[in-house]
């Protein structure tokens, strides 16, 4: 496996080299839970941006539905599975990138665990998104929708051993035991990175990470 930047900059050319469909270029970096995407996509933004493409990452986290949505449809034990989104919501900002001068979105605030309307901006001088998240090249009715809008596609594999210790680590740091950790991974989050790597299209490119 290698490491963010190392990725990056092997992916760096063929994303500048990718035709656009429109005036704004649209990159997705999809992947399980934990597997990098957000890392990456920040890496690769900067380094397009130092080259001269100013870019901007948008993540499909702000699309959570809230949780008291949750609660009332008896979701809220699988938050972050697809059914837990606003996909068509999701979908129609998609559609809005390549074309709309300016672009506002929602950013989820995992401390909070709330998605915040408006927080984000896609400027008109912004020339590349890179949009990243679970089910960008997800095989099912609404998230398969999304995969026209994509001017190049990333896949992040990782295995599930690596992915496991991840999001065990990732709930210890917001402070569950180590027992309640455990069982909010293996219940849920690697259920979800187990339904991505099942039921995904094909991407450009799939990387390891």
């Amino acid at each position: 496996m290698s490491g963010p930047n190392e990725i990056a900059e092997a992916l760096l050319d063929q994303v500048l080299a990718a035709p656009r469909a429109d005036r704004r270029r649209v990159i997705a970096i999809a992947g399980p839970p934990a597997s990098g995407k957000t890392t990456l996509s920040h890496v690769l933004a900067n380094q397009m941006t130092a080259a001269g493409v100013q870019t901007m990452v948008v993540p499909m986290d702000g699309f959570h539905l809230d949780n008291r949505i949750l609660v009332a449809k008896g979701l809220l034990a699988s938050k972050g599975s697809p059914e837990t989104f606003d996909a068509e919501g999701f979908l129609r900002l998609v559609k809005a990138l390549p074309a709309s001068q300016t672009v506002y979105y929602p950013i989820f605030d995992r401390e909070r665990d709330i998605a915040i309307a408006g927080a984000g901006l896609v400027s008109e001088a912004c020339d590349t998104v890179i949009v990243e998240g679970n089910y960008l090249l997800f095989n099912a009715p609404i998230w398969k929708d999304l995969v026209s809008s994509w001017d190049f596609s990333i896949q992040i594999d990782c295995p599930l051993p690596v992915l496991r210790q991840r999001l065990i680590d990732r709930w210890l740091t917001h402070g569950l035991t180590q027992e309640n950790a455990i069982v909010r991974a293996e219940s849920n989050d690697l259920k979800n990175a187990k339904l991505v790597a099942s039921q995904s299209l094909d991407a450009d490119v799939t990387v390891s990470a």
